[in-house]
């Protein structure tokens, strides 16, 4: 199981001592998952935080035509759950699917509840990591309401740097919120 990433991620936000760290490393599941390999389904309650080691998870919902609306994508580094069934425990709406080969790392939420009590200064790392999933998708919707796909596409270029080449434009167009059809047009006027 390769922890360096994560605990790096953790160092951001809080220090940890080796004790700490092995305690924390000891409460993680590695998983692999395919491309295309389901990790969560709509319906299905978010019972661990995600944290990518390797390839990338997006997580979307469908609407009643059956259109995906892509919310974000989990590159190496960064975290990810449907944060409404995670905290509430109830059926989520959110898919979460592997886009490549991927290796997560998975905290349960009852051993997330059990590392609050261990070891408190975990409560404020995951309260960074929630408070800053937070900033970060009001300002999303603050931008799809404001901006134009030009300039959305332009600020998906600076989140997902590394993605930019290698997702498919069509998760790319769903992402910014726009057809695949007008994708292409926007990128062959530019």
């Amino acid at each position: 199981m390769n922890t360096d990433l994560l605990l790096k991620n953790i160092a951001k936000h809080i220090q940890l001592t080796p004790t700490e760290q092995a305690h924390f490393i000891a409460l993680m599941k590695p998983r692999s998952l395919k491309r295309k390999e389901m990790m969560l389904q709509a319906g299905e309650v978010s019972r661990h935080s995600t944290f990518v080691t390797k390839g990338c998870l997006r997580s979307y919902t469908l609407d009643k035509n059956g259109y995906e609306h892509v919310l974000a994508f989990a590159p190496p580094d960064w975290w990810i759950a449907d944060m409404y069934s995670f905290i509430s425990q109830k059926p989520g709406t959110l898919y979460i699917e592997a886009m490549e080969p991927t290796e997560v790392l998975l905290l349960s939420k009852a051993d997330q509840q059990q590392l609050y009590g261990d070891i408190p200064k975990f409560e404020r790392f995951f309260r960074i990591i929630v408070e800053n999933a937070f900033v970060s998708s009001q300002q999303r919707l603050l931008d799809n309401l404001s901006l134009t796909a030009q300039e959305r596409f332009r600020i998906f270029c600076e989140k997902y740097p590394s993605l930019v080449t290698s997702l498919p434009r069509k998760q790319i167009a769903s992402y910014i919120g726009v057809t695949p059809e007008f994708f292409s047009k926007m990128m062959k006027s530019a």
